[in-house]
C-alpha cells in the first residue's frame, strides 16, 4: 500500500510516495527534452520557482545528470563561481540553452576541445 508523507510547512520538497514492503510502483516518467524520449523523471524540482517546475516536468534524471556534467565544464572553462550573481546569470543562460534550446548559450564552451585535448 502506498502512503504519502505529509508536506512540511513552507517551501519544501514535494510529498514523496513511499513503498510499503511487498508492493511495487512505477517510477514517474517524463517526455525528456534532452533525451527526446520518455524516461524516468526527477523526484522533485531541482530549483525553486517556475524554472524548477519546468525542469521537473520536462527533464529526466538522465537529462539532468547530463546537464550537471555540462555545468561542471561551463564553470571550469569560464572560471565561474555559483556564489557570484553575475556567474549565476551566465549559468542560468547556459541551462536554458542546454535544456530547452533557448537563447545563444547551451553549446560547449568556446575553445573547449574535449577531455585530454590541448587548448
Amino acid at each position: 500500500m502506498l502512503r504519502r508523507i505529509p508536506r512540511t510547512c513552507g517551501a519544501g520538497p514535494r510529498p514523496r510516495i513511499t513503498h510499503h514492503p511487498g508492493f511495487l510502483s512505477m517510477a514517474r516518467t517524463v517526455n525528456c527534452v534532452i533525451l527526446k524520449q520518455v524516461a524516468e523523471g526527477l523526484d522533485e524540482p531541482p530549483l525553486p520557482g517556475e524554472l524548477g517546475e519546468r525542469i521537473y516536468e520536462n527533464v529526466s534524471t538522465e537529462g539532468w545528470r547530463q546537464w550537471l556534467e555540462r555545468l561542471q565544464m561551463i564553470i571550469n572553462e569560464n572560471q565561474l563561481t555559483s556564489a557570484d550573481p553575475d556567474s549565476q546569470h551566465i549559468i542560468e543562460q547556459h541551462m536554458l540553452g542546454f535544456l530547452f534550446g533557448e537563447g545563444d548559450f547551451g553549446g560547449l564552451p568556446a575553445g573547449f576541445r574535449g577531455f585530454g585535448g590541448k587548448k
